[in-house]
């Protein structure tokens, strides 16, 4: 329960400081695509070079990535940075039919919209839940060239993850007490809770199998007091090719780090 909680204060602290977004430029570019089931997906393009995709965490949107030094440090060397609202999330489509989150379909929406961008090859960063939605990425996209897996432990392995099935029953209604703040949350900030619950509902696991499968280079970081997901590299010794950094910080502030960014950058210019 403890450990839950603090993810929850994690969860609204990030929420809360990503509700705004800074001031997009002329050079910003903002759109949409239709994924495989007419879903419309939100994206946003700005910069030039090699591009880069980053995957956002729960309860919130590709709008959280700007207030990230690792945003800005990614456009200063030079790549091409691609953010976009997950289904369910910000300004894309808020399917409620519970098939809408099932069989991979974040996944399929970010491989969709690569190839409606025609990017031959691509590195992907995704953070909390955006981890685990890139971890798909590294099992059904061959042109993923590198990824980086930021708050994550090796929980979401598991089908069963206990986590995820108490995130869906608090989502649905039900008692949760650890989960109360959460829930109130989400209902003081207008989101769409049906949504959400349906996101736990399907989330994908990826299991050690799989894990071991994955021939490209990744990088697993994340806080060393981030008490909801381990820092000793268990998750990176699942892949062959599985590296593993800590920073200083918890689930939320481990993104905010100057030197989460650095490790992210130095990894990007070798893979």
């Amino acid at each position: 329960m403890k450990k839950i909680s603090y993810l929850i204060l994690c969860l609204l602290s990030f929420e809360t400081s990503s509700a705004g977004s800074p001031g997009r430029n002329a050079n910003d570019s903002i759109s949409y695509y239709n994924s495989f089931d007419g879903t419309r997906i939100h994206y946003t393009i700005r910069g030039k070079g090699d591009p880069v995709i980053l995957v956002h965490g729960f309860i919130t949107n590709g709008d959280s990535w700007p207030f990230t030094p690792l945003y800005d440090s990614l456009l200063q060397h030079g790549y091409k940075v691609i953010t976009l609202d997950l289904r369910g999330n910000g300004a894309s489509g808020h399917p409620h039919d519970s098939l809408a989150y099932m069989n991979d379909a974040e996944a399929k929406d970010i491989i969709g919209l690569a190839a409606w961008l025609k990017l031959p090859s691509y590195k992907v960063v995704g953070y909390s839940r955006g981890a685990i939605i890139t971890a798909r990425l590294l099992v059904k996209d061959p042109h993923v060239k590198c990824a980086v897996l930021g708050g994550i432990g090796t929980g979401f392995t598991d089908p069963a993850w206990p986590r995820r099935l108490k995130f869906y029953d608090a989502l649905s209604g039900k008692e949760v007490p650890e989960l109360t703040a959460m829930v109130k949350n989400v209902q003081a900030k207008g989101l769409d809770q049906r949504a959400l619950a349906l996101m736990q509902f399907g989330q994908p696991a990826t299991t050690p199998a799989e894990l071991a499968g994955i021939q490209q280079p990744v990088l697993v970081i994340g806080g060393d007091k981030d008490e909801d997901n381990d820092t000793g590299g268990s998750l990176a010794a699942m892949m062959p090719r599985g590296m593993h950094g800590t920073v200083t910080g918890d689930h939320n502030s481990a993104l905010r780090s100057p030197f989460f960014a650095s490790w992210v950058l130095d990894f990007l210019k070798k893979h």
